[in-house]
């Protein structure tokens, strides 16, 4: 009896496990889902569904699959039936160069388009989706946010050809009334638990889609060791990360510290040397009744005098 009721607890468990969207190997499993895909993209698009007839999924050859040493991030590159690209990653951590790795990636995709020879005309529209589960502009509260090309003083677009949408999970709101389909997504992407991500199920056809998506996958053994040690890999790295950032700051505070010291006693030094100048002492005396060196001194003289 204690084995059957053992037995039990464990299917119990596992029943309950589900993989989160925001590890990055889940998030790319949800696009392999052509029914997902195509909800997510013309959410980004702001599109009906319907009119997102086909996504192919192109090879992602700029980086390895699965953990690394690195923890290289996983994306997921979609060719819409128009020829368009869309660039999608799951971001779970910040890093330096961001920015310019992000630009890179998106001008990548648009200049892999055309090969010697070929006309400007085949470039079409590329667009890179960073969706962040940490927050890169803090000035503000938007949450996602549309960047292209335009001219800075009149505002007006240049072209439309290079796009990136950055959605900043964290920034959305506790109580969530909006409409928006992207910001549903982000609801579910951002998902912690179970019943989160089951409440966001129930908003629409296609991310009640992605929510049995993510059951399926929860259930497949294969898939589970892969996001386990992909988690693996994410908490390993924020610990060196963590670990390093508090060295850092010992031996930064430290050396501050040892620094300011020795700046507060030389200041200390010069204060007291300028009260025996204006005592009208030599520097010779001052010498002798400090310790320091007369060459020291008399730079400290020349300094004294010079203020007048």
């Amino acid at each position: 009896m204690r084995q059957a009721g053992k037995e039990k607890t464990v299917t119990k468990k596992n029943d309950n496990f589900i993989m989160l969207p925001t590890v990055d190997v889940c998030f790319k499993g949800l696009m392999y889902n052509p029914k997902v895909r195509k909800g997510f993209i013309a959410a980004l698009l702001g599109a009906d569904p319907a009119a997102v007839r086909e996504t192919v999924l192109l090879p992602t050859a700029l980086r390895q699959e699965y953990p690394d040493e690195k923890l290289g991030i996983l994306d997921v590159r979609a060719l819409m039936e128009d020829g368009a690209q869309i660039n999608m990653e799951m971001q779970a951590y910040p890093f330096g160069q961001w920015d310019a790795r992000s630009l890179f990636y998106l001008s990548k995709m648009y200049t892999e388009q055309i090969g010697r020879g070929d006309p400007y005309t085949k470039l079409k529209k590329c667009i890179h989706v960073s969706i962040l589960d940490f927050i890169r502009f803090a000035d503000d509260e938007k949450c996602h946010r549309i960047i292209s090309l335009c001219d800075e003083q009149t505002g007006k677009k240049y072209t439309d050809l290079l796009e990136m949408q950055i959605l900043e999970l964290k920034k959305l709101p506790e109580e969530l009334q909006s409409d928006d389909e992207v910001i549903r997504w982000m609801r579910f992407l951002a998902g912690k638990n179970r019943k989160e991500l089951e409440d966001m199920a129930g908003t629409s056809e296609y991310i009640e889609e992605a929510y049995r998506e993510l059951e399926r996958m929860s259930a497949d053994e294969r898939a589970r060791l892969e996001y386990e040690a992909r988690q693996k890999a994410i908490r390993d790295h924020d610990a060196i990360m963590s670990s390093a950032w508090e060295t850092g700051m010992e031996k930064g505070l430290q050396e501050g510290m040892e620094k300011g010291l020795q700046e507060g006693r030389e200041q200390g030094k010069k204060d007291i040397v300028f009260r025996m100048l204006e005592k009208g002492m030599d520097p010779e005396m001052i010498a002798d009744l400090t310790g320091m060196n007369i060459e020291e001194i008399q730079k400290l003289e020349e300094e004294f005098r010079a203020r007048g």
